[in-house]
Order: structure tokens, then C-alpha cells, then sequence
């Protein structure tokens, strides 16, 4: 210990919403039915916090704690919780938490099986179970359903790192934090407790290594050191081939190898049998089931053992030809002590390995780095290392890489590429301000020596002021500067990758700036070009620049191919970190097609894949676009939940675009749902000039909706200034729905003379953009227009086909204001609407008639057993297939149906 630091408990769970759902829908449903789940997940992951949690979260009867340890009811015996819960009065709910396990004998795991089928005859009884995740679940609960506990994305253990110590630790030392805990709350505990309040700060350095044997053993606990000499090496030998893998697991095959070089026997040696409960084999892969057992096996080991295993394994891999891991292992067989070179032949092998895998080549760097005497070389190699981290993904690895690189000695080009790392970093995750000086400084400093580099760091600048929504600032950093030549390469082949690359980055940084300044026409041939170099590029960087430069020109489709091809490249070379930005475009691009569904897959898969890798700035923009394709659904509660959270990092980090989205997604949502008033104001703030007007690139795709607001509410004087803009906007196309936007916004301003040709002509422009949603409204506005001024039949089929649309995209809140209209004209019959019952699923059917019968959503739950989320969820779906917006036109709607023919009983009364 180098100093302690008390730390606070914290304020909050982070990290486990969807875990605690899955808690609170058992506990919800216990006072009609009982149920049973397992906790699960390596230690430190706080299986024991939920545990808790839930039973400070159950309110409708009791709670039994039971096993092993301090803080428990009963001794760790099945036949003793069944006579306690015999002993429980009445039909009351009993919640029965069972800590641990996996600690019991098998006898009595047995027999908690089994009383888990047999509690209580005449109450509910729920039971949770916490098993530890770094072995194989017993057979004993296998039947049970599990909840897995993963480590913390590296925002949520950011939070939680925040939440401990209040924000009062140094940039350097929460980076070095994050990297060793990696994502486990009770080691970035133990971690942060280890360290003085000095060093915290950053007034005194950090021990090294700063994650060592007692902390790592303090949080695993029992971490396993084997029954025997044969499993221990075994087990070490695994924990040791994993470090040089780039992944969870190693080859069976070279660790069985290693392990008889470790321990020469005559004879080949049989495989250990049975293989240790800590170890899974999958094929011909051999992995531990927890991260943190196996840093715990690797760093409690004996340093010579330590570095037998490693000299054993490097043996094996030189036969075998596979040189930068065999290098890597060699590396750590070695004393601590510099050895330059081995630390060139390592850098080297990364040099030339370019098929290997980015981590794996960040890890041989930043080997060679530690190995490295030499000031300006070892930050140079640092540098390297934190590259490749940040093209695997993984930035809360490369941001201490970052900072071991920090040396005053290092050449410029070095540092140049140290800040272009560090700018990249904060464009995914963290305050856009930051990173577009930091890119800015990048730029400045590859300059003389890479020209291309520093152009890449100032289109990338460029696209921080873009995401800021600061317009002086990214056309200041577009502007033309004088550059040289490229520089002369002794290998023809990354000069001409370098050429290609430095093209498509001065064409994009061209045409994104004449966009910008209003000069269309000199913006369609660079963009264009941009365009058609990505259909023969294969590298994920330029077919993103080709994806962004499709969508500046408003070509959907040519940016929808860019987005797959690159999502494809980025998945085949396995950069984690650019397979969040290709989603991303594909997003947007199904988005700006108008096809919402295809849209929010894409934009869920990149949330995923944007948290897994840190980046969440990247994730905002899914969270916006998912909540813009959940607006033309009946899901407010989807489209507030996902507002909030993309708003929750565009304040943070300044990101206006994220913001304006957002805000528009829930404008959009209001007006949807008959709420024009609220759509107007909302939607004046970002589209009508001020100070507070939205993004400059996004407010003009929110005219449409702001005009047919701002209709409805009857505030038309507003609209004319902005809708003279927007007919700019679709006179340039790069929008492929704006110019029968524009007609419908005419249609919606016009006399009534003039606004039925207008109407037409909007449709008619539609047909030649494609996309159901947005002729679909224009279809609805005009069967609206057409009921009001008498003229029925015709209303009747622009409704019909406005409902026909809706349901094809799956806009239910639009669907029920075509179906309400419909329902006016009399041209939904009580056997149609009788007919659509039909359509509901047996379980919303049942919800629909209790409803209709007057029970509130929590009697519904406790009638049919289930969560009261489960009948909101069922709730929300049947308003949508059957056009209603209320309970009361629900019950009529029920009733009608009850009164004629019978319905098909799919959902008969229990």
C-alpha cells in the first residue's frame, strides 16, 4: 500500500438498468405468481449489490436471506428454508435471496434445486440466487433462467470512478484507473482505496503495477492456485498465452505444448482431466470464465513460474513461425530491465504484422515501449501503441498510452500524431470543443513532415465543429492552406495508399466547404468525386469520407452502399472504433430515405456497438436517430427515453447537432399525437433565427414539421421567412424528400383555391422520391383538407391510402389520426373496426378488455400475473393497431365489437 483513501459507498447502481429490469419484473409479479432467478457474473461485478438491492426493493411481503456469511436469516441448508417459509403466515409474498451459492456442498445445492420447485402451496414465493461467474454454472441450477452480470462499458465505470471520489481525481490518473479496472466496480474500488489522496490527485506518482497481486487477489477472492502442480501451471499457462492473443481466449494446442515444456515428463504428457472448474474449451480455444481470475492467476504467481510459462510459450510460437506473439512472450520472460534490442525487433515485428490484430499490435508496442531506453523513441512507440488501441476500439486503453508518450524530447511529427490520437478519442467520447484543438494542434505540428496526416487531423477538426454546431469555426479549419508535396517513400505502394487517401480527404475538405458557404456548384464535383473514388476503395476511412460526402449531395443510396461497405471493411480488418461511425451513416441514410425501420436497426446495433466501444458521442447520435424513427410511432415513452439520454451528452460534451436531433424527434412526436401547440413552440425555437436556433446543417430538415405546426396552432406569419429558406434548401436536392415537402408546405399556406393542385403536385413529387412516411402525411393533410371542405369520396381514398402507408412503415400515431378521420367520414364501419380486434395478439386482447372493463394498468397486472411495464408495453400496441387514443374510445370500440358478431376467441377471458 502506498496510502489509503477512504471512499464513499456509491450513490448509485451504474451500469445494471437492464439487470435491474429483469429483477423488478419478478418482484412486480410475485404477488400473483412466484418465480426464480440466478444471478451471475465474476466477482467484483456486484452480483451481492443486486442481491440488496432487490431486497430493499420488495415492499409486498417478506425477505429470507440464506447461505454462507454474516447478514443471513438461516444457516445454508434447503431443509431449513423450507421450514422457515412453512412458518411464513397467510398467502403474503415471500422474497427469498440466496448469496453465494455456489459456496454451498453439492448435498445442499441439491436440495435448494429442488425447493426451488416446491415452496410455498399457498403463497407466492420468489427466490434469487447469486452464483459466481468465473466457473461453470452447476448442473443444480442450470434449469434455472440466469441473469449475467458483464463488466461496465467504459462510460458507466467512468461514472461510477466520478460517483467514488466526486470528480476529484487527475485526467492521467482516471485514465489509468479506468485502463486497469477494466470495467470491474469492485477492483476500480479497490484501486482507487489503494491510492493516497496525493496521488490521486496527481502530486505523487503511481505505484506500479498499479493493479498488483493483493489488490487483484483481495477482489477475486477465492482465486484458484490449483489442487495440484499440473492444473496451477495449467491454469498459468492459459492466463499467459491469453496476454498475447488479443482476445479471451488461446489455442489449446500451443498451451498443451507450453505446459509440457514447462514440465518435462517422459512421454507426451496426458491433458489435464477434468479440465479446472475456471476454464472452458470451446473447439480447440481454451479461455477462463472471468478476466479477473485469470489477471489474479497471472499476477499471484511466483515471478519465476511467471516467466517460465512465458519463455515456454515463445519456444512453442518460434517453432511455429508466429513471430510478434513469440517476441511478446520472450519479452516477458525477461527480468525488468530496458533491452532496446529486443524492444527494436518488437517494434519492428508490429511494423510489419500489419495483418495482425490492432490490439494486438498496440500491446507488442507499448511492450516495446517499457522495454525502450531511449526518451524520444520510447514516446514515439507509445504513440504507436495508443493508434492501434483507438483502432481497436478500446480508448480507454490508448488515453494512458497517451500519456506514458508525453515527453518534451519526442520530435513534432511524433507529438503530432499523439494529439491526432488524443483529438479522435474526444470526437467519439468526450467535449467536441476539446477535440477540435487538439485536432487543430495536430494539424500544425504534422504539417512540414505529413502533410497528408495533417490534413486528415484538419478534416477531422472540421468534423468537431461540425458535431458543435459552430459554422466560423469548421469552415476556418476548411479553409485552403499551401501544402507540400507528398513525402518521398522508398516503397511505392503506401505512397500511392497515401496519395489516394490524401485526395479523397482535399476533395471532401473542398466540396464540404463550398457546401458550406452556399456555392453549390462548386461543391457537386469535388463531393461527387469523393463519391466515386468509394466505389473502389476498400479501406473503412475512405469509404466513410465517400458515405458523408453522399450525403452532403443528398444521393441516399450511394451513401447507403458507402455506410455497408465500410461497416464490411471495418468488420474485416477489426476495428471496433469505426464500425459505430459506418452504422451511424447507414443510420442517417436509411433515415434520410425515409425508411424508419431499417433505420432504427442499424441505429440499435451502432448504440450497442458505440457503448461496447466507449464512445459516447457516437452512441448520442444512434440514441437521436432511434428517437426520431420511435417519434412516428405510438412510443413516447421510447422516443423521451432516448431524448434523454442523447441530450444528457449533448449538453455535456456540445454536441448541437445530437441536440437539435433530439429536439426534433420529440417536436415530431408531439405533433403526431394532436399536440401541434407544443409542436410549434418547440420546433420555433430550433428553426426560426436566434441565438437559439438548431444546427446548421440539420434545422432546415425540421421546416416541414415547424409549418405544419405552426398551421394547426394557427401562427402562419411565422413560417414565411423559413420557408423561403427551405425552397433554397430543395432547389439544391440534397435532400430527396424536400421538394414535395415544399409543395405540401405551400398546400398548407395556400387558399383553397389553390392549395388542391398544390397538394397533388406534392404527391406526385413524392411518387418520383419514394419513401411511404412522407407521402403518406401529405396524403393524410390532403384527405384532411378534402373532409373539411365536403368532398368525402375523394377524402375517403386519400385517407384510405395516407392509412395504407402508415401501417407499411409502421407509423401507428400516424395511422390512428388517418384512422380517427376515417372513423368521421363514416367510412370505418362498426365490422371493420369489430375486425381489427382480431388483429391483437391473445395476450393484448385480454389487456384491451380488462381496460374496456375500467381496471387500471396495475389491477390488469395483477389479474393476468405479469409486470405493469409488460401491460403498458401491450397497452401502447393496442392504441396503435386499433386507431384509438383514449381508454374511453377504447371501451366503446370493445363494446361495439362485443355487440356484433362474435370475434374469434384468440384471447378469451381467463
Amino acid at each position: 500500500m502506498t496510502g489509503e483513501t477512504t471512499v464513499r459507498t456509491a450513490a448509485l447502481i451504474h451500469g445494471r438498468s437492464a439487470q435491474q429490469d429483469t429483477v423488478r419484473a419478478l418482484l412486480d409479479g410475485l404477488p400473483a405468481q412466484g418465480g426464480h432467478l440466478v444471478l451471475t457474473g465474476e466477482p467484483g461485478l456486484g452480483r451481492t449489490t443486486l442481491l440488496q438491492w432487490a431486497a430493499r426493493s420488495f415492499r409486498a411481503g417478506p425477505v429470507l436471506r440464506l447461505g454462507p456469511g454474516p447478514g443471513t436469516d438461516t444457516p445454508a441448508t434447503a431443509e431449513h428454508l423450507l421450514d422457515t417459509l412453512r412458518q411464513v403466515p397467510g398467502p403474503a409474498p415471500v422474497l427469498v435471496c440466496v448469496d453465494d451459492a455456489h459456496l454451498w456442498d453439492t448435498p445442499a445445492r441439491t436440495e435448494l434445486s429442488r425447493a426451488t420447485q416446491r415452496l410455498r402451496p399457498d403463497g407466492p414465493t420468489g427466490v434469487l440466487l447469486t452464483v459466481a461467474g468465473h466457473r461453470a454454472v452447476d448442473p443444480d441450477f442450470a434449469h434455472l433462467p440466469v441473469v449475467r452480470l458483464d463488466p461496465l462499458s467504459p462510460p458507466d465505470a467512468a461514472d461510477l470512478l466520478d460517483d467514488l471520489t466526486d470528480g476529484a481525481v487527475a485526467p492521467a490518473v482516471r485514465e489509468r484507473l479506468l485502463a486497469e479496472a477494466e470495467g470491474n466496480p469492485a477492483l476500480l474500488h479497490a484501486l482507487v482505496r489503494r491510492l493516497s489522496p496525493a496521488e490521486l490527485r496527481g502530486h505523487l506518482p503511481l505505484p506500479g503495477p498499479l493493479a498488483d497481486a493483493a489488490t487483484l487477489a483481495e477482489v477475486a477472492g477465492d482465486a484458484p492456485t490449483g489442487p495440484c502442480g499440473d492444473t496451477r501451471d495449467l491454469l498459468l499457462t492459459v492466463a499467459a498465452a491469453v496476454r498475447a492473443s488479443d482476445g479471451p481466449d488461446a489455442d489449446a494446442g500451443l498451451v498443451l505444448d507450453a505446459v509440457r515444456r514447462l514440465r518435462p515428463e517422459p512421454g507426451p504428457g496426458p491433458r489435464p482431466a477434468p479440465l479446472p472448474d475456471e476454464l472452458a474449451l470451446t473447439g480447440d480455444r481454451l479461455r477462463f470464465h472471468g478476466a479477473l481470475v485469470r489477471r489474479a492467476v497471472l499476477a499471484t504467481a511466483a515471478p519465476d513460474r511467471r516467466r517460465a510459462a512465458h519463455r515456454a510459450l515463445a519456444d512453442v510460437l518460434e517453432t511455429g513461425g508466429d513471430l510478434l506473439p513469440a517476441l511478446l512472450h520472450r519479452s516477458w520472460s525477461l527480468a525488468p530491465a530496458p533491452a532496446p534490442r529486443l524492444a527494436d525487433r518488437l517494434a519492428a515485428a508490429a511494423d510489419d504484422t500489419v495483418s495482425a490484430p490492432y490490439g494486438l499490435r498496440a500491446t507488442a508496442y507499448a511492450r516495446a515501449a517499457e522495454l525502450t531506453a531511449d526518451a524520444a523513441t520510447r514516446a514515439e512507440r507509445y504513440t504507436a501503441a495508443a493508434e492501434q488501441a483507438l483502432l481497436a476500439g478500446r480508448p480507454e486503453r490508448a488515453r494512458p498510452l497517451l500519456t506514458a508518450a508525453r515527453d518534451s524530447a519526442a520530435p513534432a511529427a511524433v507529438r503530432g500524431r499523439a494529439e491526432l490520437v488524443r483529438g479522435l478519442t474526444e470526437l467519439r467520447d468526450g467535449p467536441v470543443g476539446d477535440a477540435h484543438q487538439s485536432l487543430l494542434l495536430a494539424a500544425s505540428l504534422l504539417a512540414p513532415d505529413d502533410p497528408t496526416a495533417a490534413d486528415t487531423a484538419t478534416l477531422a477538426a472540421a468534423d468537431a465543429a461540425w458535431a458543435a454546431g459552430d459554422l466560423p469555426a469548421c469552415l476556418a479549419a476548411l479553409a485552403p492552406e499551401p501544402r507540400n508535396s507528398l513525402p518521398v517513400h522508398p516503397n511505392p505502394a503506401p505512397l500511392r495508399a497515401a496519395g489516394h487517401l490524401a485526395a479523397v480527404v482535399r476533395e471532401h475538405r473542398v466540396g464540404m466547404r463550398a457546401m458550406l458557404e452556399g456555392r453549390i456548384d462548386r461543391a457537386v464535383a469535388p463531393l461527387g468525386q469523393v463519391v466515386e473514388r468509394g466505389r473502389t476503395d476498400d479501406r473503412p476511412e475512405g469509404l466513410l469520407r465517400s458515405a458523408a460526402a453522399a450525403l452532403l449531395l443528398g444521393d441516399v443510396e450511394a451513401a447507403r452502399r458507402g455506410g455497408a461497405r465500410a461497416l464490411a471493411a471495418a468488420r474485416r480488418l477489426g476495428s471496433d472504433a469505426l464500425v459505430p461511425q459506418a452504422l451511424e451513416y447507414l443510420a442517417y441514410a436509411e433515415l434520410r430515405a425515409g425508411r424508419h425501420p431499417q433505420a432504427r436497426t442499424h441505429a440499435e446495433e451502432g448504440l450497442r456497438t458505440a457503448l461496447r466501444a466507449g464512445q459516447r458521442n457516437t452512441a448520442a447520435h444512434h440514441r437521436a436517430v432511434l428517437a426520431l424513427a420511435a417519434s412516428i410511432e405510438e412510443e413516447p415513452d421510447v422516443v423521451a427515453r432516448h431524448v434523454t439520454a442523447a441530450l444528457d451528452t449533448a449538453r455535456r460534451h456540445g454536441l448541437a447537432q445530437v441536440a437539435t436531433l433530439a429536439e426534433w424527434a420529440t417536436a415530431r412526436a408531439d405533433l403526431g399525437r394532436g399536440r401541434p401547440f407544443d409542436a410549434a413552440d418547440r420546433l420555433g425555437l430550433l428553426v426560426l433565427p436566434g441565438p437559439g436556433r438548431g444546427h446548421f446543417a440539420v434545422w432546415r430538415l425540421a421546416v416541414p414539421c415547424f409549418v405544419e405546426a405552426a398551421v394547426l396552432a394557427g401562427r402562419h406569419e411565422e413560417t414565411r421567412e423559413v420557408l423561403t429558406d427551405f425552397a433554397g434548401w430543395a432547389a439544391f436536392g440534397a435532400d430527396p424528400q424536400a421538394a414535395a415537402q415544399l409543395a405540401r408546405c405551400h398546400a398548407l399556406l395556400a387558399p383553397p383555391d389553390r392549395a388542391d393542385g398544390l397538394y397533388r403536385h406534392a404527391l406526385a413529387r413524392h411518387d418520383e422520391a419514394g419513401g411511404d412516411f412522407e407521402r403518406a402525411r401529405t396524403a393524410l393533410l390532403h384527405g384532411k383538407w378534402l373532409r373539411r371542405r365536403r368532398r368525402p369520396r375523394e377524402a375517403r381514398g386519400r385517407l384510405g391510402t395516407a392509412l395504407a402507408g402508415f401501417d407499411r412503415c409502421g407509423a401507428g400515431v400516424w395511422a390512428a389520426q388517418a384512422r380517427g378521420e376515417l372513423r368521421a367520414l363514416g367510412a370505418l364501419s362498426d365490422s371493420a373496426d369489430t375486425g381489427t380486434l382480431t388483429r391483437l395478439t391473445p395476450q393484448q386482447l385480454r389487456i384491451a378488455r380488462h381496460v374496456a372493463e375500467g381496471a387500471t394498468n396495475r389491477e390488469v397486472a395483477l389479474t393476468l400475473a405479469v409486470s405493469t411495464r409488460t401491460v403498458d408495453y401491450h397497452l401502447r400496441k393496442v392504441f396503435a393497431a386499433l386507431g384509438v387514443r383514449s381508454r374511453l374510445e377504447l371501451a366503446r370500440l370493445v363494446e361495439q365489437a362485443e355487440q356484433a358478431e362474435p370475434v374469434e376467441k384468440t384471447g378469451a377471458r381467463p
